[in-house]
């Protein structure tokens, strides 16, 4: 009888030892946590570029951002875009009108390359100006920022 008692004292003795942890571990899922920060902050930068024009520098403070600035852009080739959408010149007004919710009030970003004719710059302005747009600015990059390359004419 006293092999069976000292037998169960080390089975119990042993169990004890074999008991399962019962914590989360944490750690996987920080890690997945950290990756998406990661991936989030690399690519909400490029969220916000449309069309690629390469910008002339200068050392004008920035303005406050808007929610979803009005964007008028004109590449080096001439060519106008309204946020993302090339549009014809005698069209612009048209379609500004329709985009503009606050009417003649709201600011529009003219983003020009810096190789873009500076007559076909100064057509757009005028023409925003006479139809009443008087909330007008150009975009510029800062002077120590870092050049950007422009996409190629292909890459569109």
């Amino acid at each position: 009888m006293v092999g069976a008692q000292q037998k169960g004292r080390r089975m119990r003795r042993g169990h004890g030892r074999k008991s399962r942890n019962a914590t989360i571990n944490v750690t996987p899922f920080v890690d997945v946590m950290l990756v998406l920060l990661i991936v989030f902050m690399v690519t909400a930068p490029l969220l916000t570029v449309g069309v690629p024009v390469e910008l002339p520098r200068t050392d004008a403070k920035q303005l406050a951002p808007e929610t979803r600035p009005l964007t008028v852009t004109i590449r080096a080739s001439g060519e106008i875009f309204l946020q993302e959408t090339p549009v014809a010149q005698d069209e612009l007004l048209a379609r500004l009108a329709a985009i503009a919710r606050e009417g003649y009030e709201r600011r529009i970003f003219i983003r020009a390359d810096s190789t873009a004719p500076y007559g076909k710059v100064a057509e757009v302005m005028a023409m925003m100006s006479a139809a009443g747009y008087r909330n007008l600015g150009l975009v510029t990059d800062p002077l120590n920022a870092p050049t950007r390359r422009p996409a190629r004419a292909g890459a569109d």
